[in-house]
């Protein structure tokens, strides 16, 4: 479905991809530049979501955070795998690591999630 481009979305959007992480709605909120409402974030971040614009991640702190899908267009990490959350400057990002797993017979799979969690290469320095 073609959806109306808006300066609010853009916003959203830009700051995902100049993070290059993925990032909370409350962290979204604090950077954002421009005057927007709590409300209307998560409704642009779920609406991304469903247009595959965006991947939804939730961390063991029960936070979601949303990721910009560019490698997802390419198929490198369009399956399952490791997502890493940073403690000090909470924020996420997908890493490059298919999961691989097996489970047993007669289960069925349709969602993983895999979030490792302490100090990003960023932070480490």
């Amino acid at each position: 479905m073609k959806r109306r481009n808006t300066q609010t979305k853009e916003a959203v959007l830009d700051l995902l991809r100049e993070s290059g992480k993925a990032m909370s709605r409350d962290a979204i909120e604090q950077k954002i530049e421009q005057d927007i409402n709590r409300a209307t974030i998560y409704r642009v971040l779920n609406r991304f979501c469903e247009d595959g614009i965006l991947h939804r991640v939730v961390a063991e702190d029960g936070k979601q955070y949303f990721a910009v899908c560019v490698n997802c267009d390419n198929k490198i990490l369009s399956g399952p795998h490791f997502h890493f959350r940073c403690i000090k400057c909470d924020t996420i990002e997908c890493l490059a690591v298919a999961v691989d797993f097996s489970v047993p017979h007669g289960y069925q799979v349709n969602d993983v999630n895999c979030v490792l969690s302490g100090t990003c290469k960023d932070c480490s320095c």
